[in-house]
């Protein structure tokens, strides 16, 4: 039996503080998605929430995720420029941190 791939985080939902598992390619892209919108993993995933997904918390976030970068795909927007202000800067290096210490 092969060990699962599936990387276990504490988050904070609306309900609270939580643990999700999911695959290291969707804490990516979560985390891109922190970035690109400036936003900790905590403020999304409640996001997420208030959308009312029929399934459960970590479908939800996968639904999210793929129509997320449906959306960038179809839209042609690029990787966040270099040069944003400090503002993001901040929120992207917080976000970072968030991620790392879920870790």
């Amino acid at each position: 039996m092969s060990a699962s791939r599936l990387i276990n985080r504490n988050v904070i939902a609306q309900s609270g503080r939580t643990s999700m598992r999911l695959e290291p390619e969707l804490w990516d892209a979560l985390q891109e998605i922190c970035l690109r919108e400036t936003i900790t993993l905590s403020d999304l995933v409640q996001r997420i929430e208030r959308e009312n997904h029929p399934g459960g918390r970590t479908s939800a976030i996968r639904v999210h995720v793929v129509t997320y970068f449906r959306n960038v795909a179809r839209a042609g927007i690029g990787a966040p420029a270099a040069s944003k202000p400090a503002r993001w800067r901040r929120m992207r290096d917080q976000a970072v941190a968030e991620v790392s210490a879920a870790a």
